[in-house]
């Protein structure tokens, strides 16, 4: 009887997690006609791998991206799509472990190519790394450098990058973690973002695209 409850509960949680899955395909595929986008909702492989050079697109296995829209924003491609891969571990029985990361992910491409520049929020593990000497460019606003680890090899792209605009702009914002890299624009978030938040997310984006200065693109 244990087996067959056991049975009867992994099969309910299968067939919930289908609808939920199933459920925000369809919401995907509402809103890519909204914004004139194309929707593409299977497991893309090599979609993960052309995008390798942003942060966690290249970590674990089994990298997809999946329920992915794509168009144009300003003549430039836009994408919005959720993000997985895994990871394994071993338990102290020395059983293999598959732990699966997800994420929501928006990109803009960019007119030029620029260093790649990462910024976040400050947390625990990133204080004790400037602690022990680990780079993090400071900026002449205190509130943001203690709010948010801003790394680059280029200090002169980030300064311009993050101007009085941009960091007035991101001081009133919780939870963005912003990457540039290339000719792309990325904006992260850990976890797959509700359907409601996706919209406002999308505009986030396009908010912070208006805030580089424009000169950057003319260099």
């Amino acid at each position: 009887m244990l087996i067959i409850g056991f049975i009867i509960i992994v099969g309910v949680v299968v067939y919930i997690s289908h609808l939920q899955a199933k459920k925000r395909r369809e919401a995907f595929e509402r809103l890519a006609m909204e914004l004139g986008f194309r929707f593409h909702p299977d497991k893309d492989y090599s979609f993960a791998s052309r995008y390798g050079f942003l942060e966690h697109m290249d970590d674990g296995s089994k990298r997809y991206a999946f329920n992915r829209l794509s168009g144009e924003f300003e003549g430039q491609s836009a994408n919005i799509f959720d993000y997985h891969y895994e990871t394994y571990s071993r338990d102290s029985k020395g059983n293999r472990r598959t732990s699966h990361h997800y994420f929501s992910i928006f990109t803009l491409g960019l007119p030029a190519s620029f260093p790649e520049l990462n910024i976040e929020r400050e947390g625990f593990f990133s204080k004790i790394g400037q602690a022990l000497g680990f780079d993090d460019i400071d900026f002449e606003s205190l509130e943001f450098s203690k709010r948010y680890k801003v790394k680059s090899r280029d200090k002169k792209f980030a300064y311009d990058f993050c101007n009085a605009q941009m960091i007035d702009y991101l001081l009133r914002q919780q939870d963005l973690i912003i990457e540039v890299d290339g000719n792309t624009l990325a904006l992260t978030f850990k976890g797959k973002l509700s359907i409601e938040a996706i919209r406002p997310n999308f505009e986030r984006i396009k908010q912070i695209r208006s805030l580089i200065p424009n000169y950057l693109f003319n260099n």
